[in-house]
C-alpha cells in the first residue's frame, strides 16, 4: 500500500492596485484566483488542498503592507493555519524589496513556501533568494519610476494651468475636472478681501464672517461624501488671503503658473492686501511677546488639552500679562468659554510648586523613585535641599530655566491648578547640583 500523501494547505493571495473595475463580473482578482486555484489542483496528487478563506486585496498599493486581506493572511500564518502561500507574480505580493524581507522572514520562521505560479521559485535555497531579491529589486525600480512619472505628469499638468484634484477652494466648484465659478461663494471671497482692506484684522473679520453666518467650504467628494464647512475663524481667512488660486493662477512648489480658471480677486486687491497683511500688527506683536518673559510658555493647557499661549496688553502705559487659550487667540476672546488669566499669579502658583519639590523629603524621593536613578535618595534628598535656601538668589532667567526643567505640564481646570513634575528634570538637576558642588 503507498503511504498516505500528506495534506498540504494552500492558501491564495490576490491584489490589484486599483480598485478601477472591481465591480464586473470577471475581474483581475478573479482571474488571478482562478490561475491559483487550477497551479493548486494541478498538484493535488501531492497533497496540495486549497483553504476555505480568500485573501484579496483590491485597490491596495503593493508599496506597503498595510493591506486588510494580507494581515489577515499573515495572522493565519502566525497561527499555524497555511502551508503554503500561492500567487500569480510576486509583485502581487509586494513591490519593496524591504518588505518582502519581512514576509520571507515570516513565511521561514513557520515553515511556510512561497509559489509564484508564473515564476517558478523555492525560497528555502539561497539561489532562491538571490533570483527573488533580483527580480524584487526590478519590481521596486519599476515601482519607483511609475512614481516619478507621475510626479513629472503632475508637475507639467501644473505648469499648463489645471486643477488637479482635491479639496476645491471656496469660490469655485469643480465640473469635468476644472474650476468653475461659484458666484455665491466667489462674492464671499471678495467680501473678505474687501473688509480685510477695512478693517485690518483677521480676529474681527472672521467675528463679522461668524455672526453674519458664513463657513468655509460645503462640498462633495468623488465618493459623494458630502464635507461641511466650519465657521470662519482667522486661520481660515489667512488661508483665503494667501491662495493664488484667486488670482486665476495654479501653483506648484511655490511657482504661479497661469490657469484655466477664472480669476476672482484683480491683482491690485491682492497687492494692497499682502502690504498689509507684511506691515500687520500681529509680526509686531509676536515679537513683543517673544521678548515678554512667559515662564510657563509652551506647558500651559486648559481644561480640554487646549494649549495656552502668553498674551498682553497696556494700559496706562502699564504692561498685563496673561495666558490665554489659543482657540480665544483664534477666534476672538468673546466666543471662547476659556479666559485670559493673570500671569503674575499663575508663574507665582508654580513656583510656589516647585518651591515646595525642593523643600520636601517626601516629594523628592516619589519623583526621584520615578526617574529610576540608581543614585541613593539619602544623597538626592540632601543636595536638593541644600539648594533650596539658595533659591531667592538666583536670577529670574536661571529660576525660569529651573522651572522648565522639573515642570512637564500645568493644567488650568475649574477646580484649580494641577501642576505635573517632571522626574528626570529632578535628575539633570541633581546632577548639575553634584557637578557644581564638585567644583
Amino acid at each position: 500500500m503507498k503511504p498516505p500523501v500528506r495534506k498540504t494547505r494552500c492558501a491564495i493571495y490576490t491584489r490589484v492596485s486599483t480598485d478601477e473595475r472591481l465591480d464586473m463580473e470577471f475581474n483581475s482578482l478573479d482571474a488571478q484566483r482562478e490561475a491559483g486555484a487550477a497551479y493548486v489542483e494541478s498538484q493535488k496528487h501531492e497533497g496540495w488542498l486549497p483553504v476555505g478563506d480568500r485573501y484579496d486585496d483590491g485597490g491596495f498599493s503593493g508599496g506597503t503592507l498595510e493591506r486588510p486581506a494580507l494581515k489577515r493572511l499573515l495572522s493565519d500564518i502566525e497561527g499555524g493555519r497555511i502551508d503554503v502561500v500561492v500567487v500569480y507574480k510576486i509583485d502581487r505580493l509586494s513591490r519593496s524589496l524591504m518588505d518582502f524581507a519581512k514576509l520571507v522572514e515570516v513565511f521561514d520562521r513557520c515553515q511556510v513556501t512561497f509559489v509564484s505560479i508564473t515564476q517558478s521559485f523555492n525560497t528555502t535555497t539561497s539561489m532562491g533568494r538571490l533570483t527573488l531579491n533580483i527580480l524584487l529589486s526590478f519590481a521596486q525600480f519599476e515601482r519607483e519610476v511609475i512614481g516619478e512619472r507621475i510626479r513629472d505628469k503632475f508637475a507639467a499638468s501644473r505648469a499648463r494651468g489645471m486643477w488637479m484634484g482635491g479639496m476645491p477652494p471656496l469660490g469655485y466648484d469643480v465640473t469635468e475636472r476644472k474650476l468653475v465659478v461659484n458666484e455665491a461663494e466667489a462674492e464671499l471671497v471678495r467680501l473678505i478681501f474687501r473688509r480685510f482692506l477695512r478693517v485690518g484684522s483677521a480676529t474681527k473679520l472672521g467675528q463679522e464672517l461668524r455672526r453674519a453666518g458664513h463657513t468655509t467650504k460645503s462640498w462633495t467628494t468623488q465618493e459623494g461624501n458630502q464635507r461641511e464647512g466650519k465657521p470662519i475663524d482667522k486661520g481660515a481667512i489667512y488661508k483665503i488671503l494667501g491662495n493664488r488660486v484667486y488670482l486665476g493662477e495654479a501653483v506648484h512648489k511655490g511657482t504661479p503658473y497661469p490657469g484655466e480658471h477664472e480669476a476672482i480677486i484683480d491683482r491690485a486687491t491682492w497687492d494692497k492686501v499682502h502690504a498689509i497683511l507684511a506691515e500687520n500688527t500681529v509680526a509686531r506683536s509676536n515679537q513683543t511677546r517673544a521678548q515678554t518673559a512667559a515662564l510657563l510658555r509652551g506647558i500651559m493647557f486648559a481644561a480640554g488639552g487646549h494649549a495656552m499661549t502668553p498674551s498682553h496688553t497696556r494700559k496706562k502705559g502699564r504692561l498685563y500679562r496673561y495666558y490665554v487659550a489659543t482657540d480665544a487667540i483664534r477666534q476672538g476672546y468673546a466666543e471662547c468659554p476659556v479666559r485670559g488669566v493673570p500671569a503674575a499669579e499663575v508663574e507665582d502658583a508654580v513656583v510656589a510648586q516647585v518651591r515646595h519639590l525642593l523643600e520636601t523629603p517626601e516629594v523628592i524621593a516619589r519623583t526621584w523613585a520615578e526617574a529610576k536613578d540608581e543614585t541613593p535618595e539619602r544623597e538626592v534628598i540632601q543636595v536638593v535641599t541644600d539648594f533650596a535656601p539658595l533659591w531667592d538668589e538666583l536670577f529670574p532667567a536661571e529660576q525660569a530655566r529651573i522651572v522648565r526643567l522639573l515642570v512637564k505640564r500645568v493644567e488650568l481646570a475649574p477646580s484649580g491648578l494641577r501642576v505635573k513634575l517632571r522626574a528626570e528634570g529632578l535628575q539633570t538637576l541633581v546632577q548639575e547640583l553634584r557637578m557644581r558642588t564638585a567644583a
